[in-house]
């Protein structure tokens, strides 16, 4: 009954819970000042009632005359309310009291000093906060005290203030060359320094000047030396005037202030760091840092999206550790990008004096230093890139490099461009062993008759007793020099077995793969197995890096391979095995990887544009035309080519697996298709068809029902290894 009687006896009057928001109590407060203030101006005219008259007159009583500052001290006081937003209010209220304190304090010094009365001076409060100053300092020190705290609260009401401009430019920056000089590491940052101009061109006392041709013609021997001189003839190689300077500067922005964030953000995350270098290129600037001891990699490459965040970069690359060094390397891209221009880099030194067969200039890495790459090392070359990522212009890149260092004589090509558009400009060259292939059909003719011309330069080597092309030039060089001295005026002192490096590029291999994959993928590997030591080299190029284009037995033949940017990871590891090529910039932006390199090489590729390529060609096609028809456009070597590209050859040289279907029928000695199909894993069209030019060359017997053929062409082989064998023994 107790519990039930307080039950009624309990108020049932609702608790009104009146609760604003912090910015809506100081608008209030702010609003509140502003009609103090109007109240005691009004109340100084006799003008604010009865309460404005007594409130005057009690403020004049508690502070004296400093009652007439009342207006604009709350004017001041309702504006840092207006805008206040994370200080506290009290702040406000404490800076206003020490305001009244002061200005009260003075006027008491003030009238003690003179004599008059403090009270109606200075009010109470003035009478007493200046009475134990005055007392213990005197006049000039109590004033100098007092007017210290108004410049106090002066200050704290300017700090409260909102001056957002002032902080960006004094404040902002100060606190952020606080941090850089907390975080910033010591380094040395190295810039890409603009090409020299040719000073050499500009001496008008430079006897070279006045030819161009010439001069680069004694470049170029200097270059090659004597082993270049009986390919040379009389053929000129292009002026290096024909292409153009390289201009602009990267800019790669605050390179202090990204490397302080850099360290900074990975502080955050509990890796301590060391900036050790700068290094920036023509597309990106690497910084490079060291860990300190302990730190997983994983744990710095997991943070490629919290580093791109901090820095505001996109795309951000990791490289995890920087090959041959122990550091790691972040790749951020430049503000402003420099365009790599092929005649920096044919100018230098470590082109025009190198001893590789086949120099190429490819372009800049990340710190700006020349990359120059020997296809005959390679000795094959993979380039795959989404469209538009600078495939093409990278292929015409590796062609006017061959062609800035090899005559005719010395170096031919075989260009294939299904697309139609790219290649056709290099028609007119004397270095073009056919003219551009466009079909199918005529590119797989091109790649039997290398495969036929690599079986015939073996044998040549053989019988020289040379193991490749290099030392086979240098016998026939040495050879070609005793003949000379023996007799000068012998013809054949002057020729030899025709041997020029052959470099078959296709631009486009998705539409060959597409038509024929499996006569094609058997003839590109064949050749990149063997074709090497005879100076045969092949430079392939797909916009489309699948599986289905670059095969297994293609990647583990051509370990050589440039990656443009692609669309996506998976990409990327079907062409280099790694991830890295869809984080690239495109426009030449290039990941190469080859045996010099264990990891991929960020490099920002060359750029040759359009007009410059033709008027290259056009120049090569006027110096050489009378030199170069003469000498090479009858040659055996483009007569057996432009025959081959035609399909003017027997049946056995169309089909490949003939030689091997010959061996297999001889070791069994027996021939049937099924055979033919079980140890060459081919169809039965195919081993049908493989058994009629079996038959047709007198290998095997014809048909006889079931049975197996017979065997013909088993003796003869026999006899033909003991006679081969005789030779070695009683040479």
């Amino acid at each position: 009954m107790a519990k039930k009687k307080g039950k009624k006896g309990r108020s049932f009057i609702p608790k009104i819970h009146f609760s604003l928001p912090e910015r809506t109590k100081r608008l209030i407060l702010s609003i509140t000042m502003f009609a103090i203030a109007l109240i005691f101006v009004f109340s100084f005219f006799h003008k604010a009632g009865t309460a404005g008259n007594l409130l005057f007159e009690g403020s004049e009583f508690i502070i004296g005359r400093a009652v007439f500052l009342f207006p604009l001290f709350f004017v001041i006081a309702g504006i840092v309310l207006w805008s206040l937003k994370k200080h506290s209010v009290y702040t406000v209220f404490f800076t206003l009291v020490l305001l009244i304190s002061g200005v009260s304090g003075i006027l008491g010094v003030f009238a003690r000093a003179r004599g008059m009365s403090v009270q109606d001076l200075s009010g109470l409060i003035g009478t007493g906060v200046s009475l134990p100053v005055f007392g213990a300092f005197g006049f000039w020190v109590s004033e100098i005290i007092f007017f210290a705290i108004v410049a106090v609260a002066g200050v704290i009401f300017w700090q409260l203030l909102p001056h957002e401009k002032i902080e960006r430019t004094a404040f902002a920056q100060g606190a952020q060359e606080k941090i850089k000089k907390i975080f910033e590491p010591k380094f040395d940052v190295s810039e890409v320094e603009p090409e020299p101009e040719n000073e050499e061109s500009e001496d008008p006392q430079d006897p070279s000047a006045d030819g161009d041709e010439e001069k680069n013609e004694d470049r170029k021997k200097g270059k090659k030396g004597s082993l270049n001189a009986p390919f040379m003839k009389d053929y000129k190689l292009p002026p290096i005037d024909l292409l153009e300077h390289e201009k602009g500067i990267p800019n790669a922005g605050d390179v202090k202030a990204y490397s302080a964030i850099i360290k900074k953000t990975l502080q955050n995350f509990d890796i301590p760091v060391e900036i050790s270098e700068v290094n920036i290129g023509p597309a990106v600037t690497q910084y490079a840092f060291k860990p300190a001891e302990g730190v997983k990699l994983a744990r710095i490459t997991a943070l490629h999206n919290d580093l791109a965040l901090a820095l505001a970069a996109h795309p951000l690359r990791i490289e995890a550790p920087i090959p041959g060094r122990a550091l790691v390397g972040i790749e951020i891209p430049n503000k402003t990008r420099a365009t790599v221009r092929l005649r920096s880099l044919l100018e230098r030194k470590e082109f025009t004096e190198s001893s590789a067969s086949l120099g190429i200039a490819l372009g800049k890495d990340v710190s700006g230093a020349a990359i120059y790459v020997d296809l005959a090392r390679m000795p094959h070359l993979l380039v795959a890139g989404a469209t538009g990522t600078g495939k093409t212009i990278g292929l015409s890149n590796i062609i006017i490099s061959l062609l800035y260092s090899n005559s005719p004589a010395r170096l031919r090509f075989i260009l294939v461009d299904p697309k139609r558009v790219e290649f056709p400009v290099y028609n007119d060259l004397p270095h073009l062993l056919t003219p551009v292939i466009f079909d199918t059909q005529r590119t797989l003719n091109a790649l039997k008759w290398l495969i036929k011309e690599m079986e015939r330069r073996f044998m040549v080597l053989s019988e020289a007793r040379v193991r490749d092309i290099k030392s086979y030039h240098t016998l026939f060089e040495n050879e070609r020099k005793k003949n000379k001295s023996a007799d000068p005026q012998d013809p054949s002192a002057d020729g030899d077995e025709e041997m020029p490096y052959i470099v078959m590029v296709i631009d486009e291999m998705a539409d060959l793969m597409a038509a024929r994959g499996r006569d094609l993928e058997g003839m590109i590997v064949r050749l990149a197995q063997m074709a090497r030591a005879v100076g045969i080299h092949l430079v392939l190029a797909t916009q489309r890096p699948s599986v289905e284009i670059l095969t297994g037995l293609i990647k583990a033949n051509i370990t050589s391979r440039i990656a443009f940017q692609v669309a996506s990871q998976i990409d990327s590891r079907t062409i280099l095995d790694a991830a890295g090529a869809e984080k690239l910039l495109g426009q030449g932006d290039m990941l190469f990887v080859s045996a010099d390199f264990t990891k991929p090489r960020r490099i920002q590729g060359s750029y040759v544009s359009d007009k410059e390529i033709k008027k290259i060609v056009e120049w090569i096609a006027n110096e050489t035309e009378n030199v170069v028809r003469e000498d090479m456009g009858e040659s055996s070597l483009t007569q057996s080519a432009l025959q081959g590209l035609e399909g003017e050859s027997d049946e056995v040289d169309d089909e490949p697996l003939y030689e091997e279907a010959k061996r297999v029928v001889i070791e069994a000695g027996k021939a049937s298709a099924s055979l033919l199909q079980r140890r060459l894993k081919v169809g039965y069209a195919r081993a049908a068809r493989l058994l009629d030019i079996l038959e047709d060359k007198g290998v095997v017997g014809p048909a006889d029902g079931a049975r197996p053929r017979e065997v013909y062409g088993r003796d003869a082989v026999a006899q033909e290894n003991n006679e081969e064998n005789a030779k070695w023994i009683n040479p």
